[in-house]
Parts: C-alpha cells; structure tokens; sequence
C-alpha cells in the first residue's frame, strides 16, 4: 500500500471515529448572510442534509443582518444602532419580519432540494429590551426562552428546525433578536456538542490580529484551536478591532460565551471552502478554528466530604421520584463511582457511572443545584462519564429513567428494551418503578 492509499484510509478511520463520537448529538449551525449569496450555498446545503440523514440532530441559526439592510433601504428607512444592536421601530417591524422568513426560506428550500425536510418555526421566547444607556429600542428583543420541547420534537421526526431571528412574547409581540443571541441560547439550552459559526471570509489566521497574540499557530499561520484564555487573549489582542476585523471579534466573543455556557466544542469555518463543514467535523486536522473548553477543568472524584453536598442536591428529585433513593451509606460503598462538579470550592453537581460487566456501565444519580440549572452541569458531568466509560473499555453506556427521557435523548442516547441491560442489573431492575432504558452506544 502506498502513502497515498494509506492516507485515505486513515481519513477514513478519522471520519468513523468522529461520527461515531458524535452521532445523535445535536449541531447548532449559526450561518451568516453573506454565506446564502456565495456560490457555496449550495454546497452547504448539501453537507447539512447529509448529516441530517446520518443520524446528526441539526438546528439552523440563519444570520439576516445584511439583507434586513437591503430591504429596509428599499422602503426608504434607515436604521439606527445603540451598542452595535439595531433599534427596530414599530413601523420597521414588518419588513425585518418580512427579512428574517425570506432568508430562513432559502435554508428550507436549500435542503429540500437534497431531500431533508425542515421546518421555519416560533422556537424562540423572546422580551423586549426596553431602554438601554437612554436609547429605547422598541420592537428589539434578546432570547427569553427556547422551546426546545417543540424542537425536540421536530429533530425526533428526522427534520432541521430553522430558528429566524425573530422571537415572540407569551402574548404574541414579535421581535427583532438578534441571531447570535438566538445561537447561543440554543445551543446552551438543547445541549449542543457543537456549535458552527458560518462565514464567507477568510479564516483566523496570524494576519487577522492587528498585533500577535500569544497563541499558537500552525505552520501556515492559521490558527487551528484555541482554549477559553487564548480566545480571551485574542480579543485582547483586538481590542479596539483593526479595520476589517469587527466581525472576527464578534465571532470570537460569541464562541467565548458559547463554551462558558458549556458547548464543548465552537468551530469557526469559513463555507467558501468546499466540504469545510465536514472536514472540520470528521478530522483531525479540521479546516477552520475550534474553540473548546476542557470541560472537565471542575469536575473531579467524589470526596467522603462532598457526601452531605450531594446528598443535599438529590433531595429534591428523591423526593419527585427522579431519582432513587440513597443515603449516606449507599454512596461510600460506591464512592468510586461518583464524580462531582466544583466551581469555586463548592459542588453543585454530580453524577455516577457503575460498571456491570459486559462492557456496560450504568450512568445514574445525575442531579444539579437548581441555582444552578442553566450553566449545563449535568451535561458535562454526563459527558465526562462517557469519556470515563470509553477509558475503561465499555462498548455501551445506559441510564434508567422515569421523567427525563427528553434530556437523555438530545444527549443522544436511544431507548431500549429491560432486556439488553447486563445480566446482573436485569435481575435487580425494579419492575413497580418502570424505568425507561436509554442507551448510548460508544
């Protein structure tokens, strides 16, 4: 076999490996306008039905900045800004709206042309800015809340939600939000394994910094990852932004607040590239920048110690049934099991992964401080158990469940039967709680 051959092949095994990591999780793909303009359209299209066909759960942010300009200039109205976010008036309302489905619609007819059926819904929550440093920004809005039940069950029927930048309020009011709030917010609330900011310019590279960062670069002066700090020592490094530069910040910042909001990995890549979605997702090399977190920086063994914390934690969903009923006894004998979340010398969550032999491990116990319940803890201690699973060499992974099958499956787990659980857990599962079985295969 010669190098090329072997080349190919170790693409291939790249790409299985990937896939295999990450199918079933959840891609939140933020796109923005002048993408839908370039001749790559197309393309981008193609790639995203593509892994909408092959198990990958794909939510669609689309940008509308740019065409929300042309077509208010169209009508004769100019807009005004207030820290870089448009002041949307109630007689400019109606051709925003009129902006935002427009583009959306070029997404739903984009993969229906491969086959992939979407849908353009009212998935965003959203309330009104009010006056901000003295400037009123009547119909602008930020994120509320996702409807991420309604997504949840567009994604369960093989479709791609496609978020405009338009959200509602409970009685009806719509809104201007703008799309990297609506991205962000989405990818934190379904718990998205990634996030994908989409442009149409030139990736981070060594000229995108007015003056270098202190950040690694690869031979060719692209910039291929970056942890939390080097994202924050490169917008230091664009602080005020060169010319030119204002949109690499701003997608800098938004890849920031994504990874603190737990997505593990952001992706910067820019879709002029052909395939770059894919090469970014299926290798290792990638085609664009990746921001990811070490999302097990706070999580840590269970300490006899922490017992009484997370004991205090469970309660309340031992007492709704959540979760089984444990004490203080049941978690020393099993303390090895257990891995915990710390942030600032306190746990507020925790979560436990029991080997039963046969190459399965039983993730159970999983419970967050409910002060806490938006930073998406309980994903990354789930997250963190799965890696610990595929450590020691287990094939699959389950979790038992009476009330929370929603929050397993968009981590990607299935269900499945009593009867594929190992031998030794059959034959103590509790018949009278009825626990659902969802699996993950690793």
């Amino acid at each position: 076999m010669d190098g090329a051959d072997l080349s190919g092949v170790e693409l291939i095994r790249e790409a299985f490996h990937y896939r295999s990591r990450f199918a079933g999780s959840t891609l939140v793909f933020k796109v923005d306008f002048p993408v839908t303009e370039d001749p790559s359209f197309p393309v981008l299209m193609r790639d995203l039905a593509l892994l909408a066909r092959t198990g990958f759960r794909i939510v669609v942010v689309p940008g509308a900045k740019e065409w929300i300009d042309s077509v208010l200039a169209e009508y004769g109205m100019v807009s005004e800004y207030s820290g870089g976010v448009r002041i949307t008036g109630a007689q400019s309302m109606p051709f925003v709206e009129m902006a935002a489905f427009h583009v959306a619609n070029r997404f739903m007819t984009g993969l229906s042309a491969d086959r992939v059926d979407a849908v353009i819904g009212n998935f965003v929550r959203a309330r009104g800015l009010g006056v901000v440093d003295g400037a009123d920004m009547e119909n602008t809005g930020r994120v509320d809340k996702i409807l991420t039940d309604s997504i949840g069950r567009v994604l369960g029927q093989g479709m791609v939600p496609i978020l405009p930048c338009i959200g509602w309020s409970p009685a009806g009011k719509p809104y201007n939000v703008p799309s990297d709030g609506i991205a962000l917010a989405a990818s934190a609330a379904l718990g998205a394994a990634k996030l994908f900011i989409v442009t149409a310019h030139d990736g981070l590279s060594r000229g995108s910094f007015g003056r270098a960062p202190d950040i690694e670069f690869a031979e060719d002066g692209r910039v291929t990852g970056l942890t939390p700090q080097e994202t924050e020592a490169a917008l230091r490094s664009l602080s005020p932004p060169p010319a030119g530069a204002e949109k690499t910040a701003a997608e800098l910042r938004l890849a920031l607040e994504a990874s603190r909001a737990g997505v593990e990995r952001v992706h910067l890549i820019d879709a002029r590239e052909s395939g770059s979605v894919l090469r970014e997702l299926f290798s290792n090399l990638g085609s664009g920048t990746m921001i990811y977190a070490d999302e097990y920086e706070s999580i840590r063994p269970l300490k006899t110690k922490d017992i009484a914390d997370i004991l205090r934690i469970m309660e309340p969903l031992m007492k709704q049934g959540v979760l089984i009923r444990r004490n203080s006894q049941d978690i020393q004998e099993k303390k090895g099991d257990y891995v915990v979340f710390e942030i600032d010398g306190s746990v507020h969550a925790c979560g436990a992964l029991h080997d039963w032999g046969e190459g399965q491990g039983e993730i159970a116990a999983v419970a967050t401080d409910p002060a806490f319940a938006e930073m998406g803890l309980g994903r990354r201690i789930v997250r963190c158990l799965i890696d610990r699973a595929r450590k020691q060499g287990m094939r699959r992974v389950f979790a038992l469940t009476t009330q929370t099958r929603d929050w397993f499956e968009l981590l990607g787990f299935r269900e499945d039967s009593v009867e594929s659980l190992p031998g030794r857990k059959r034959e103590i599962y509790d018949t009278g709680r009825k626990s659902k079985v969802f699996a993950l295969e690793l």
